[in-house]
């Protein structure tokens, strides 16, 4: 039987050895708490990053607003090329058309000139009243060697005595009241109208009749 003196010395030996055991386990917390600490004084790997990018974010800008600057450069220098070459092409193309106009036109004239020999042969020859038909043959020849030149170069007459009026091609001087006749015949050309291939050289002047 164990003396109450010794219970009392196994309690406080066991009280202690408690206070022990909770003292070894609490211990390892200390290192944990330091190393919180240390982190909340270092900054963090974002914060550091965001601190670097701040940095570097002043020269990207910089270089962008730079690559903008010679990419405008480029296009007023490609806008500036351009309109030099256009207006070089429309310089050429308005030479070139005046020269093909005066070749075209001294190709004409070439073919005229002989025409103009005939009529100047042929007022010659009207002073001769005893050769009145030769000199209207004579004419008549001259007239035939022009309408050639003209119907090569695609110039053809616009058909209009007889034929309905027809105000794109023709131009009436005058309506006539007729019985005889069509509302809106032509029944007088009084002058000669012409196209070139289908467009309008000049109208024919002409009187169209109307019914009364």
């Amino acid at each position: 039987m164990k003396h109450p003196f010794d219970r009392s010395v196994e309690a406080v030996d066991l009280s202690a050895s408690s206070d022990g055991e909770r003292m070894s386990v609490s211990q390892p917390e200390a290192p944990e708490t330091a190393r919180a600490a240390r982190d909340a004084e270092q900054p963090s790997a974002s914060d550091a990053g965001r601190a670097v990018a701040s940095n570097v974010e002043p020269a990207d800008e910089e270089s962008h607003v730079a690559a903008l600057a010679r990419e405008r450069d480029e296009y007023k220098d490609r806008l500036l090329r351009t309109t030099a070459d256009f207006d070089n092409y429309r310089r050429r193309v308005t030479r070139e058309r005046g020269e093909l106009v005066d070749h075209v036109a001294s190709d004409l004239l070439r073919e005229i000139l002989p025409i103009v020999d005939d009529l100047e042969r042929a007022l010659s020859a009207a002073d001769d009243t005893e050769n009145v038909g030769r000199y209207r043959q004579g004419v008549e020849l001259i007239y035939r060697h022009l309408f050639d030149v003209l119907k090569k170069r695609g110039v053809t007459p616009i058909e209009a005595l007889g034929a309905d009026f027809d105000p794109h091609v023709h131009h009436a001087v005058a309506h006539e009241p007729s019985s005889t006749h069509r509302d809106g015949e032509v029944i007088t050309e009084l002058r000669k109208g012409y196209k070139i291939a289908d467009r309008l050289l000049r109208a024919s002047l002409v009187k169209v009749a109307s019914r009364e």
